[in-house]
């Protein structure tokens, strides 16, 4: 599974460094959507980046705390009845990371990697906007300088008494919020390289230093600890059954998110990347993660995009990221003085990105199908939270569903509006939803129609299918390589385009 590493390059140390400066920032915000501790954010960023790195497929991607594994940890830990802010929780966290690493390094290590593709785009178009929306409640009391919360509300019962009080807000909180934002937002349309949260960042501490009260901030009350993780195997094991199921769900879905960053990059390097590696570096990552006092992490895009922009090379890119903030821990205490509103803006701006709400709008353009799948596991998500992965169970649910009621069937071209077929060509025109649950029905029809259409050249039109599942490709080349024994070929409609 491992083969021969690369030898790290001086352009990876650079921008191993470049990520590093967005990621400690980061890495204090993703920590309090999980509701730990924040200098735990910066633990996950350390060694788990360094023993990530020699096993990871792609050149370019950074794991390390994220916004949606986040979330999924904070409702995990939340769910099973545990506080943030207590010793109990902060063990349950490593403890999850610990039970996520396991699950992604047998998965991995069982040459399993087609799990990404379990959950279909509509699912998780759904529940990503949900969990977006969420994401952006919880941190409006923040940005807003709010501290309180109304006992027995939810994320959004606090969000909508935050902002309905005007005069609970602080100014200082208020305004470094919006800076934070215009920087993030406005840098990016400059550059993406622009270092929109580094620049926040030390607006933060400027502003503190001058301002005598910026609001709340981060090393209240005891302070960032200053040195370096250490490495425990004293978790609450006994807890495995409480929390293995959320772990599950983490590691299913928060690999989803890496999984198609090493994809698109391949894509366009036209080079290929290994998921059942992908999964092993994920898993060693969590593992390391849990021992060093962590919580779950995963592959972040945003980072992975930078670091590739930043001239990265190889994957070693990621140990050096992973060194800088371990050589940056013994001074973490520089970022006692920064207003705590900056990182809530820092995670506000980051989730805009999640909010695709007009991707689901979009989806009963393509299908009635996908619409309900993606509707329905954004409401479930919604109206579940804080226990978000059942959103996500419901929209796997549902999936089966369609799938029983709409199954996938093939068929010959019926309409006459559709392109004319050149001599030995035929049209066959796929019905139904295409996923990873689907595949041995629609392999079975058209290895039937390949049989029975010998020399043929066969163009698969998929119509408004949900096509939900990048598997589909090798499906067809599956089939192109039978049908080539009887100087045949399958090809998708897409790379057939019609007779003049």
């Amino acid at each position: 599974m491992i083969t021969a590493r690369p030898r790290p390059q001086f352009a990876d140390a650079l921008a191993g460094f470049s990520v590093a400066l967005l990621l400690i920032p980061q890495s204090l915000a993703y920590a309090q959507i999980a509701g730990m501790p924040p200098v735990t954010g910066l633990f996950a960023s350390a060694l788990p980046l360094i023993v990530f790195a020699p096993f990871a497929s792609s050149p370019y991607l950074q794991t390390g705390p994220v916004t949606l594994t986040s979330l999924l940890t904070f409702a995990t830990l939340h769910g099973a009845g545990f506080v943030s802010g207590n010793p109990d929780y902060i063990a349950m966290g490593g403890l999850l990371a610990v039970l996520v690493g396991v699950f992604r390094l047998v998965l991995g290590l069982l040459r399993a990697g087609w799990v990404a593709y379990l959950i279909v785009q509509p699912v998780l178009l759904g529940f990503t906007s949900a969990a977006a929306m969420l994401i952006l409640f919880s941190q409006l009391p923040t940005a807003l300088g709010n501290s309180r919360r109304v006992p027995g509300t939810s994320t959004l019962g606090d969000a909508v008494w935050s902002v309905s009080h005007p005069g609970t807000w602080h100014p200082s909180a208020v305004f470094l919020s919006i800076a934070t934002v215009v920087v993030m937002i406005g840098g990016r349309r400059i550059h993406q390289l622009f270092p929109g949260v580094a620049l926040a960042v030390v607006i933060g501490l400027v502003y503190s230093a001058v301002v005598p009260d910026p609001g709340l901030i981060v090393g209240d009350p005891t302070g960032l600890p200053e040195g370096f993780p250490s490495l425990s195997l004293d978790l609450p094991w006994g807890s495995i059954g409480t929390l293995w199921v959320g772990a599950l769900i983490i590691a299913l879905v928060g690999f989803a998110e890496p999984a198609a960053i090493a994809r698109v990059f391949a894509a366009e390097d036209k080079t290929t990347w290994d998921a059942n590696r992908e999964l092993v570096s994920q898993g060693l990552a969590n593992i390391t993660a849990g021992f060093s006092g962590a919580f779950p992490v995963g592959g972040s895009f945003s980072r992975s995009s930078v670091n590739r922009m930043s001239g990265a090379r190889t994957r070693w890119s990621g140990g050096a990221t992973g060194l800088v903030v371990v050589a940056f821990l013994p001074f973490a205490a520089v970022l006692d003085p920064l207003p705590q509103a900056v990182l809530g803006a820092v995670v506000i701006a980051a989730v805009l990105g999640l909010l695709n709400l007009r991707g689901l709008f979009g989806l009963h353009r393509k299908s009635p199908t996908d619409a309900a799948l993606g509707w329905s596991t954004w409401g479930a998500t919604l109206l579940l939270a804080p226990n978000v992965q059942w959103g996500v169970l419901i929209g796997l649910a549902a999936t089966v569903a369609a799938q029983l009621v709409r199954p996938v069937r093939v068929g010959r071209r019926i309409h006459r509006s559709e392109p004319p077929m050149r001599s030995g060509e035929e049209r066959i025109v796929v019905d139904g939803l295409l996923w990873l649950g689907s595949h041995g029905r629609f392999e079975r029809h058209m290895s039937k129609v390949v049989a029975d259409n010998p020399g043929c050249r066969i163009v698969v039109d998929l119509g408004p299918l949900s096509v939900t599942e990048p598997r589909l490709e090798e499906l067809v080349e599956r089939l192109h390589t039978r049908a080539e024994t009887d100087g045949g070929s399958v090809v998708l409609a897409t790379e057939a385009p019609a007779v003049p």
